[in-house]
């Protein structure tokens, strides 16, 4: 499979001017020589096109390290990066290669603080028990980091956060709430994946769209998305509230 995409790839590039040196894509990518080097031994990106001593390279390799270096920052190991590489079309082209990153791209923006213990009791004006600590994490106002000390945090909804702490909200009733979060956002995000995996990245592909087109477009998606949830969630509890008012008249 590797020998047809490095086939592939060299009759796209043959007449095309998108050519680049080792050093040059380098600096594209942000990555070392040495590194790319070591990428194309392993078979990560195909060989570059050689005229003469001189190695070239082009959009192909571009697309495919940026997967790469998108794919690390999942988490995921070298050995699972070759693996997802090699299910990828023999044929693929630089733009399937880019809307496959486009998938992987993070939905929500990291959580916008750093702070200490102390920096965050003083935002709240009260000091924070350790119980009260895990109900907000439960709650997904705050977040752990490795130092136990240090969190981080959405300042948008940690005044409910603490709010909800106040008012006695009991730790097994948040962690058992965040347990319900998780189960059905995990079912929601890979039915999601599924409709943008088989009838909007396919769309995207026939019609010969530039990447970048799908990622505004997932971009506009979010805010709908995120509303349509509230607005179904709303919609289910208050059905669920007239259900029991029946089974109990």
């Amino acid at each position: 499979m590797r020998a047809h995409v490095a086939a592939v790839y060299r009759a796209g590039m043959a007449n095309g001017s998108d050519r680049m040196s080792v050093e040059q894509l380098a600096e594209r990518v942000g990555m070392t020589v040495r590194t790319i080097r070591f990428y194309a031994g392993r078979g990560l990106i195909p060989p570059p096109v050689r005229e003469g001593r001189n190695g070239y390279y082009g959009l192909d390799h571009l697309a495919r390290l940026e997967l790469v270096r998108e794919l690390q920052a999942h988490g995921f190991t070298l050995s699972a990066i070759e693996g997802y590489l090699e299910r990828l079309p023999a044929d693929a082209t630089p733009q399937d290669v880019a809307l496959q990153r486009t998938m992987l791209a993070p939905w929500l923006p990291d959580l916008p603080e750093t702070v200490s213990r102390a920096d965050l009791e003083s935002r709240t004006g009260r000091t924070l028990s350790d119980d009260d600590l895990e109900v907000l994490v439960a709650l997904r106002v705050v977040e752990p980091t490795p130092d136990e000390d240090v969190f981080r945090v959405a300042p948008a909804h940690l005044s409910v956060g603490v709010a909800l702490v106040d008012l006695g909200l009991p730790l097994d009733a948040a962690v058992a709430a965040e347990r319900v979060f998780e189960t059905h956002a995990r079912q929601i995000a890979e039915e999601l994946t599924e409709v943008f995996r088989d009838q909007v990245w396919p769309h995207y592909r026939e019609s010969g769209e530039r990447p970048e087109a799908m990622t505004a477009m997932v971009e506009q998606f979010k805010p709908l998305t995120v509303q349509a949830l509230v607005t179904a969630y709303e919609s289910a509890v208050d059905e669920t509230k007239r259900a029991i008012v029946r089974r109990r008249t």
